[in-house]
């Protein structure tokens, strides 16, 4: 209060300014002061006012403040103040406190014009954007929040503005990562309102990873038991995948539908749950329906079905189903959340079809629905859910309603009584006295029929007792007779629907509704009579039910033949008022709901009438029904004509298929036989090829020996000088000894070497070596050892490769010698009959001995290679020692050398001493010894010095 007189300038005691005058004034100081604390002052000012003065600091201040943005950026606390001053000034959340001080109403739309008058220029909104990416708490928070409430009074606006923006919707969900749990829980709402109706930002929101980090959140907070903000991320899920194609396939693609999977994990005791655990979970199976919703495309909710079941998530709605405990609107909408998700798929449907109640002795699911269906005292909705979720089981599931209508068929009934079947429950309930069980029953008994022949005949076998001592009826008589007692509008409805389905496409079934004459005088009389607007309706389904019979009749009963039908009605109702009582039902409004979508909805029991499907049927049936009712008799025949001529044609169209497909599977066996026998063909020419290729080799080596055996033969007739044995001559195995001994003489000469340069360390370590006092020596000496330390190094390393040589040599001589044995062992057989037996035990001696010697050669040569490589090491390690012994007196020799030096410094200092004594005592008269006496006496000295360090 203190600052608003300093504002206004005068005393306190004075009058006191109007509002408008004070935020005038403020609204100068933002403009003209030049300190930053006024301008601060003045907006933390308008702000406190902005709540109650709302209009005027709106249309006063707003541009002073969106100045303010734009040029006080660097002060955080000042831009705090200006964007809580525009939240107030745009917000609405305000309007209850001024609808209670009876404030105008025209104010409740000041939120749109302030809105307005801000995005008309769109650089307010991108810097606004820029403020919201600061992460001072005091600038993105207040910008959060003025941000949501700029998309609650103008959404489409704002979203295009924030989307032509670069990296706009970007920039916003980075507020998803923020540590600060306020303000990621605000951008969650404020990412709502961004998505709302726009599948543009929606996609791009989604592909910035939004599912991701929704998921972690709504995981971190708990599930279902999370707080508010689970309901939020729930609601900002909705928004991104409810008729968004792209965005479903990307969630399931991304596999995130495994991970909704614990959001529905219950416990065994459901009582006690929070109000908001009841939204959170009311929200969670509202986006599973958004998934496998009826009007998605078919293809994306079959996945999503799929998907469901392989995760185990159907598995953990059914168990929801059928737990006690769990509140009465959740398990509704349970219910109507499995019905979505087997609705069309076979594999879902069967494994809902398995699924039995926990109850003794155990029941299958499907009837203990059924049984809360037919029973009136269950809520209404729930009674409505439990009726789609039995269609959505039978819809395109023909083996589903095979086993429902057996379960009617008198031998599969259980004569024992212990157990109730579906088709008992549907029974009672069609002819109970609750008008919705009985229309219940009928629209969930013709589901059973739907788009089904064959169970139509079926059901025709049914029978009834009716009362004890009266004989049986059929279903369809019992129907007929219901219908004609009169009962209420819903249970003719019913049952009317429930003819037309079961009659339709099927000609056997109405010519057992025309094997009761009083079925059509009924149908006539109630077509006929001029009834209340209640009634009109049931005139419509009965006009339907007669032009069923008319339209699917084959003639087969003489007295209701097609001609005979149009003549009753021409007769008794006329054609146009017939054509008129058939349009009621397609212009009745609850028609109208009714063919909106599958889920049957209705405000209250009295609304329920149609049925989806039915309506279905409706429009296929009013347009060829008129047309049949004006076709003359002769048309009439030409039809059947083209009727039979084309059921003729379906047959041997049929038959053709069935050879074709016949004649399909032969050929696929036969293709399947001709691979096998393909494979193996080439398997068989694989191992012939083969095996010839071994028969060659085979023929080669034959031959190779035949000329090698022939060659031996020749030599051997020959008595040639030069014997022979497998190749190896006489002469070669002389040429090996000659090479033996020049290698002998080899070894011996490297053996004298060896000795040689072993000699040379002994020599070298035995001498001293004598330090001098001259430099000189000491550095020749040094070179003189290194020079020979180098020759010996050098010596080794060519006896060491001379040694490696004789190796290779030895082995070689080895390997011949080897051969050699094995060449002598295969001559054995191949010498003949050139050569005589004691000229071959000669020869066999005399190469035994030649072998055995060369054996020992070899052997012994072996042995003097293993000396040699021992001396070889002794001497490696003499040389290293030697080197050793030369680092340590290159080291001495440094040593001495330094000392040198040393003393030379200390002479030199002597020297200047003794100069300085000198001049002193000549200074003092003493006499002193001239120059070349003192260089003879120091010439004397040092020669002293030098014997006695020869002594030394």
């Amino acid at each position: 209060m203190n600052f608003l007189r300093g504002v206004m300038g005068g005393p306190s005691a004075g009058p006191q300014p109007s509002g408008a005058e004070t935020i005038q004034k403020l609204c100068d100081r933002v403009a003209s002061s030049t300190l930053l604390d006024d301008r601060r002052d003045a907006v933390r000012a308008l702000k406190s006012l902005s709540k109650k003065y709302r209009l005027e600091v709106g249309t006063q201040a707003m541009e002073h403040l969106i100045h303010v943005l734009q040029t006080d950026r660097s002060d955080s606390e000042i831009i705090g103040y200006a964007l809580d001053t525009l939240y107030n000034v745009i917000s609405n959340d305000l309007e209850e406190e001024e609808q209670e001080e009876n404030l105008p109403k025209q104010i409740d739309d000041l939120g749109s014009q302030f809105t307005e008058i801000f995005i008309k220029q769109q650089e307010n909104v991108t810097l606004l954007l820029s403020l919201v990416e600061e992460f001072d708490f005091h600038v993105r928070w207040p910008g959060v929040k003025l941000l949501t409430s700029l998309l609650k009074q103008q959404g489409p606006q704002v979203q295009q503005i924030i989307l032509v923006s670069p990296m706009g919707v970007s920039r916003l969900m980075d507020l998803l990562a923020d540590s600060r749990e306020v303000i990621r829980n605000d951008g969650v709402l404020l990412l709502q309102q961004l998505t709302k109706s726009n599948a543009a930002i929606q996609k791009i929101v989604a592909f910035e990873n939004a599912f991701e980090r929704l998921l972690d959140i709504i995981t971190e907070e708990g599930n279902s038991d999370g707080g508010i903000v689970v309901e939020d991320c729930l609601l900002l899920l909705q928004n991104l995948l409810k008729n968004n194609n792209s965005n479903q396939n990307f969630f399931k693609e991304g596999s995130y539908i495994q991970r909704m999977k614990p959001w529905f994990e219950v416990g065994d005791d459901n009582c006690g749950w929070s109000a908001q655990k009841v939204t959170n979970l009311h929200l969670m199976l509202q986006l599973v329906r958004v998934l496998v919703s009826p009007t998605n495309p078919p293809g994306a909710t079959s996945s999503c079905q799929k998907a469901m079941f392989l995760c185990g998530l159907l598995q953990q709605l059914c168990t929801i189903l059928m737990a006690t405990g769990v509140p009465a609107d959740i398990l509704t909408e349970t219910i109507n959340t499995v019905s979505e998700v087997i609705r069309g798929c076979q594999m879902n449907q069967d494994y809902f079809a398995s699924v039995n109640a926990p109850s003794n002795p155990p029941r299958p699911a499907i009837v203990v629905l059924l049984m809360s269906m037919v029973n009136e005292r269950q809520p209404f909705v729930l009674r409505c859910a439990v009726l789609y979720c039995f269609q959505c089981f039978l819809y395109k599931n023909q083996k589903g309603q095979g086993e429902i209508v057996s379960t009617l068929l008198p031998s599969t009934i259980d004569a024992t009584g212990n157990s109730v079947s579906a088709g008992q429950l549907l029974c009672g309930g069609l002819f109970s006295t609750d008008s919705l069980s009985n229309w219940c029953a009928a629209v969930a008994l013709a589901h059973a029929l739907q788009e089904n022949a064959s169970l139509k005949e079926q059901l025709l076998r049914v029978q009834l007792a009716t009362s004890i001592g009266n004989p049986p009826v059929s279903l369809l008589q019992q129907c007929t007779n219901i219908l004609s007692q009169g009962s209420k509008v819903q249970t003719r409805v019913g049952l009317l629907m429930l003819l037309c389905t079961w009659l339709s496409n099927c000609s056997i079934a109405v010519t057992h509704f025309l094997h009761n004459t009083a079925n059509i005088p009924f149908l006539t009389g109630q077509i006929a009579e001029n009834l209340g607007e209640e009634e009109q309706l049931v005139q419509g389904l009965c006009a339907l039910l007669l032009g069923i019979s008319i339209y699917y009749n084959d003639n087969s009963l003489e007295n209701y033949r097609k001609e005979k039908l149009k003549q009753l009605i021409e007769k008794r109702i006329g054609r146009e008022n017939f054509i008129e009582k058939l349009g009621f039902i397609s212009k009745h409004e609850l028609y109208s709901r009714a063919a909106q979508k599958p889920q049957p909805s209705f405000s209250s029991p009295d609304h329920m009438m149609f049925d989806h499907e039915f309506t279905k049927l409706v429009k296929e049936l009013e347009g060829v029904i008129s047309k049949a009712i004006y076709k003359s008799s002769e048309e009439d025949k030409k039809e059947e004509e083209v009727k039979k001529t084309l059921e003729q044609h379906d047959n041997i169209v049929t038959h053709y298929k069935k050879v074709i497909r016949e004649q399909d599977q032969e050929l696929e066996e036969l293709k399947q036989r001709v691979n096998t026998l393909t494979s193996q063909n080439e398997q068989l020419q694989a191992t012939v090829t083969q095996q010839v290729s071994q028969i060659q080799q085979h023929k080669d080596q034959y031959n190779l020996l035949k000329v090698q055996l022939g060659k031996d033969t020749q030599h051997h007739n020959s008595h040639a000088d030069t014997f022979q044995v497998n190749g190896f001559q006489t002469e070669e195995v002389s040429r090996l000894k000659e090479e033996l001994e020049e290698w002998k003489t080899k070894h011996e000469l490297l053996q004298g070497q060896l000795r040689e340069r072993e000699a040379v360390p002994e020599h070298l370590t035995s001498p001293q070596l004598e330090m001098g006092t001259a430099e000189q020596s000491s550095q020749t000496s040094k070179s003189g050892g290194l020079e020979h330390s180098d020759e010996l190094q050098k010596e080794l390393e060519m006896l060491r490769s001379q040694i490696q040589l004789q190796a290779a040599e030895i082995s070689k001589l080895q390997m011949e010698n080897q051969k050699l044995q094995i060449m002598n062992a295969a001559a054995d057989p191949v010498l003949g009959d050139g050569a005589t037996a004691a000229d071959s035990s000669e020869v066999e001696r005399r190469l035994q001995q030649e072998i055995k010697d060369l054996k020992s050669e070899v052997k012994a040569l072996s042995e003097e290679k293993e000396v040699l490589k021992q001396h070889l090491d002794s001497s490696s390690s003499t040389v290293a020692i030697l080197q050793d012994e030369k680092s340590k007196l290159q080291q001495e020799v440094a040593e001495s050398k330094k000392e040198q030096d040393d003393l030379l410094v200390l002479l030199a200092d002597q020297d200047q001493k003794l100069l300085a004594l000198k001049v002193k005592l000549k200074d003092l008269g003493v006499p002193v010894e001239d120059e070349d006496d003192i260089e003879s006496g120091d010439q004397g000295d040092e020669d002293e010095d030098g014997d006695e360090e020869e002594q030394d």
